[in-house]
């Protein structure tokens, strides 16, 4: 039951994007379309469980043991980047228009502070390795939803009159700010 509890927490609760406003950068630059925004929610999901999952045992293997915490940004930027070089390479071997739909934004992944949030959130919730784990598939699954939410809604407003002045990025952060209103919603719903 806490596991569950600790996926719905990520996922929709404290929510990554909604209510933290971590990893804003991919999420209004690849909300364009949803062919493009799912992949990518994907790409950051398998990105964060890595993350998680590998995090996790660096910190409690190595850094503690050894007594250097003070090192835990250094190493997590470290793995971070890794994975996503790894994710980027995979990519471009199994889906050309997959990587040429995500562009810039794929190697961005490395910057997204939602993964170094992933990653510091685990130790300051001190979190078993399978709790860090449903920790990383729910938050990766609420940038994935959020993410497509975002892409869904921004298809559909190219189809509606929308003033002039309201076009592009107006339009997009109003649009942003009454997704997090609506994900507020949650709050207090679970507390883990």
């Amino acid at each position: 039951m806490e596991l569950i509890l600790i996926f719905l927490s990520a996922a929709l609760v404290n929510n990554f994007v909604l209510a933290y406003f971590l990893g804003i950068c991919p999420f209004i630059g690849v909300s364009n379309k949803l062919s493009s925004a799912f992949p990518m929610g994907l790409a950051t999901t398998f990105v964060m469980v890595i993350t998680a999952t590998v995090s996790w045992l660096i910190y409690h293997l190595v850094l503690v043991p050894f007594q250097v915490e003070y090192l835990q940004y250094v190493s997590f930027i470290l793995i971070i980047a890794s994975l996503v070089q790894f994710v980027e390479m995979v990519i471009k071997k199994v889906s050309q228009p997959l990587y040429r739909a995500l562009g810039i934004f794929l190697p961005l992944i490395t910057t997204n502070c939602a993964i170094l949030g992933l990653a510091l959130f685990l130790v300051l919730k001190d979190y078993s390795f399978i709790e860090s784990l449903v920790f990383g598939i729910g938050a990766g699954a609420g940038f994935t939803l959020a993410i497509s939410i975002m892409a869904g809604i921004r298809e559909e407003l190219d189809l509606a009159e929308v003033p002039t002045s309201f076009r592009g990025a107006p339009i997009t952060l109003l649009v942003a700010g009454l997704l997090a209103l609506a994900f507020m919603g949650f709050a207090g719903m679970i507390t883990v």
